[in-house]
């Protein structure tokens, strides 16, 4: 089967790079991406009203995001980002941007990126809380007590391999259990496709 649009999932080290988010000073979405962007360490400038946006604003920006949903704000957006060479997103217009934003579940130092490729935002959301759930604090405390083990490994243990090996042997027993419910109509679509044995 053909999707429309699917992006390949990538990190980006965004510290002390700058960054500028494009939408309305009241807009929900530009203040979560500029407060995520900010979270990561960007130099993050915001233009509040798009109208009055010079090519200068975004000329030297390393990755833009711009959240009107306006045709010709994003098709300019674009030949900007193509003439300067940024990354930039449109939200919620695949089209025009070359980075999709993804769902972000956060427990201290580990990010979970989720895309449903703007197939059901939905869906995407219960991932998102069932993995937001399950990486509770407890889950923050174990990362943090790794993260102090292999500080440890890397002042008492010479070779790379053994570091390896130490931060492989502290993680022997860690599991994750996951597991998924449909909806009746789905299964009874499944139930229909399944040969009936006589």
């Amino acid at each position: 089967m053909e999707y429309p649009f699917v992006f390949f999932p990538v990190g980006l080290n965004l510290r002390g790079r700058r960054c500028v988010v494009v939408g309305p000073p009241d807009d929900r979405e530009a203040l979560e991406k500029a407060a995520a962007l900010s979270d990561v360490g960007a130099d993050v400038v915001r233009v509040t009203d798009p109208l009055a946006l010079r090519d200068e604003d975004v000329a030297d920006a390393f990755f833009v995001i711009s959240t009107p949903q306006d045709e010709a704000l994003s098709a300019r957006l674009r030949a900007l980002a193509d003439e300067h060479r940024f990354l930039f997103c449109a939200i919620d217009q695949p089209k025009w941007g070359f980075v999709a934003m993804q769902s972000i579940v956060r427990a201290g130092p580990v990010r979970i990126a989720i895309s449903t490729g703007g197939i059901s935002p939905r869906a995407g959301a219960k991932l998102k809380a069932a993995l937001q759930q399950t990486l509770d604090a407890t889950f923050v405390r174990f990362m943090d007590c790794l993260n102090a083990q292999r500080e440890r490994n890397r002042t008492r243990l010479a070779e790379s391999q053994e570091r390896r090996a130490a931060m492989m042997s502290a993680a022997e027993g860690f599991e994750v259990e996951v597991s998924v419910r449909y909806p009746d109509w789905f299964e009874a679509e499944l139930a229909a496709q399944r040969p009936r044995v006589r």
